[in-house]
């Protein structure tokens, strides 16, 4: 298993976590099946933006993403070089360190803070 150290978001994992993540699935997947409820409005078919992940390391050894995940990605609040939709990024055997934003497009549009 390869682990994933999720940093601390005040909502979704308060203190943080790490996780023993399966190879070949998603983050989005991995975090959701180790109780950490990452948002994902489309159900992980790359059609929003809400499961953006900034991955702190690991970001080189993930395949790359596609233009259509790229694309998505300019919509994402907090965008940042490393950052991926965690619905796109499938975990292989390298550790990641990732870091959920504070917010997704969703929660700025409901106004929450």
């Amino acid at each position: 298993m390869t682990q994933i150290v999720v940093l601390p978001h005040v909502e979704l994992c308060p203190d943080g976590a790490l996780i023993d993540a399966r190879p070949g699935e998603s983050v989005c997947q991995n975090l959701l099946e180790n109780g950490i409820a990452i948002e994902h409005a489309c159900e992980m078919s790359c059609a929003c933006t809400t499961c953006h992940v900034i991955v702190r390391e690991g970001f080189g050894a993930l395949d790359a993403s596609d233009e259509v995940e790229d694309d998505l990605l300019d919509k994402a609040w907090g965008l940042e070089p490393n950052s991926r939709l965690s619905c796109q990024a499938i975990v292989n055997d390298t550790p990641l360190v990732i870091e959920i934003p504070r917010y997704s497009i969703n929660m700025a549009k409901e106004g929450k803070r």
